[in-house]
């Protein structure tokens, strides 16, 4: 490949990325604005392609943008003495991991015993109906699962 040969669709194609990614990654800073034919079509090289694959990579370990962007700041930079920041980034990372999966095997938990309890009767006498409409927790065992309310 050339430096300057893919089309918008085909950097799409060729990492697995949505077109309308690509263009946020470029509008956020997180892949450098591409160059511009004559017609005003963007077009890409190789280090596009390459650094569109580091983010998608770096996205499927759940890494949050902000830590995107200081680890592809580290990796511009290979002369850099130390890699002590990529540890501590990637070590937030595993804490953040391995909270999720706490409250995963919370939930996993909870349903376990939900399921177990099952619905015998009328709704208006089903445990499970009954465990999901107390907001408060006060029928769930172990309330580790309420987590932050953000999605596990």
């Amino acid at each position: 490949m050339t430096q300057a040969t893919l089309s918008i669709g085909e950097l799409a194609r060729n990492t697995g990325c949505k077109v309308q990614t690509i263009r946020w990654y470029e509008e956020i800073g997180l892949l450098p604005q591409p160059g511009r034919t004559a017609g005003g079509h963007r077009f890409y090289g190789r280090s596009h392609l390459e650094r569109l694959d580091f983010i998608r990579h770096a996205r499927e370990f759940g890494f949050p943008l902000e830590a995107i962007r200081s680890l592809l700041d580290l990796a511009s930079r290979p002369d850099q003495t130390s890699c002590e920041a990529a540890h501590q980034i990637a070590s937030a990372q595993l804490a953040t991991v391995e909270s999720k999966l706490r409250r995963l095997e919370a939930l996993r938990a909870e349903l376990a015993r939900m399921v177990d309890i099952g619905c015998r009767g009328a709704p208006a006498e089903c445990r499970i109906l009954a465990t999901l409409a107390d907001h408060d927790h006060g029928h769930c065992l172990n309330t580790a699962h309420a987590g932050s309310g953000e999605p596990i």
